[in-house]
């Protein structure tokens, strides 16, 4: 049986052409490097140096045999080498899912610096509606997810990793849009535009909660998705929308943004992953998700322009 150490012993000897210089190369005693030589060649059946007082050289089959060495172990290493980076988490796929607003605050700086941290790694991101990600992360088919809690499924591990507060998104013409800021009864009159409540129960039950407690009824209440929509509607002049502060990235002409005066409402966002997964490639991501989050709070992300239709 022919192991790697025998064939890294014969690639020294066969490169040297020298004992006492091979030796010395791999830091052990000659007498031994023979032995394994001897013992290497009764293995392959087959002699694999020409040996005299004065030189050694390599036979025609010990030609053959160098070259198939070489490559065998520089195969070896390489396994050895893709092994340890994938335990790492260097290597491999990681599939991400993402509510829309998550596009506009924690995703790009997370997804920039993973992707620079973790070149090896194929990164997939995908948008789906919160009870989605909680679903196909729940049962595998998605490595983490960015949503708004509360995050039901006992399987998850949740973690808090942005906070923001409610804003108004409002027709650039009306005439609160002068305000430093605005309190949701002074809204009173106008129409509300939001996303659908499927796409994101737990937020649009706290509008509508926060709304209610101001006295504010809107005389119609719109729903429109995505969020790019949604601002279309309010540069159109067809109401106001109450959003995650983070949307103001999401510039359009005719709509300008105005944060909430008074007891309003902060919105979370959380990252959500299987309680059971140790992959290290998710728990490298993990790792980034926390330190992006910690270093700048996410950060404003870069403005997203949405061209006029």
């Amino acid at each position: 049986m022919v192991d790697l150490r025998q064939m890294r012993y014969f690639i020294a000897v066969a490169e040297e052409l020298h004992f006492g210089r091979a030796a010395a190369r791999l830091h052990m005693a000659q007498p031994p490097l023979s032995r394994q030589i001897r013992l290497l060649e009764g293995a392959v059946g087959a002699r694999l140096l020409d040996r005299s007082r004065r030189s050694v050289a390599l036979t025609a089959a010990g030609r053959v045999f160098l070259a198939e060495a070489r490559a065998t172990v520089r195969q070896a290493d390489r396994a050895v080498e893709l092994t340890l980076r994938a335990a790492r988490g260097e290597t491999g796929q990681l599939a991400v899912a993402f509510i829309d607003a998550a596009i506009y605050s924690v995703i790009p700086p997370v997804v920039r610096r993973f992707s620079q941290v973790r070149p090896g790694v194929e990164l997939s991101v995908t948008e789906l509606r919160i009870p989605d990600q909680i679903r196909e992360v729940a049962e595998g088919r998605l490595h983490a997810g960015f949503v708004h809690p509360p995050v039901p499924d006992p399987r998850l591990a949740v973690e808090t990793v942005f906070t923001e507060e409610l804003a108004v998104a409002l027709p650039a013409g009306h005439p609160l849009a002068v305000r430093d800021r605005v309190e949701v009864a002074e809204l009173a009159g106008t129409p509300l535009i939001q996303f659908p409540r499927e796409i994101n129960p737990p937020l649009f039950d706290d509008i509508v909660a926060l709304c209610r407690a101001a006295g504010y009824t809107p005389p119609s209440l719109r729903e429109a998705s995505p969020k790019q929509t949604v601002i279309g509607l309010v540069a159109a002049g067809l109401g106001a929308s109450l959003l995650p502060a983070s949307l103001e990235n999401l510039r359009r002409d005719g709509v300008v943004y105005r944060p909430l005066a008074g007891p309003g409402l902060t919105v979370d966002t959380s990252v959500i992953w299987r309680r059971t997964d140790r992959d290290p490639v998710l728990h490298a991501f993990l790792r980034v998700v926390r330190e992006v989050c910690r270093a700048e709070h996410a950060g404003p992300a870069d403005p997203v322009p949405v061209p006029d239709r």
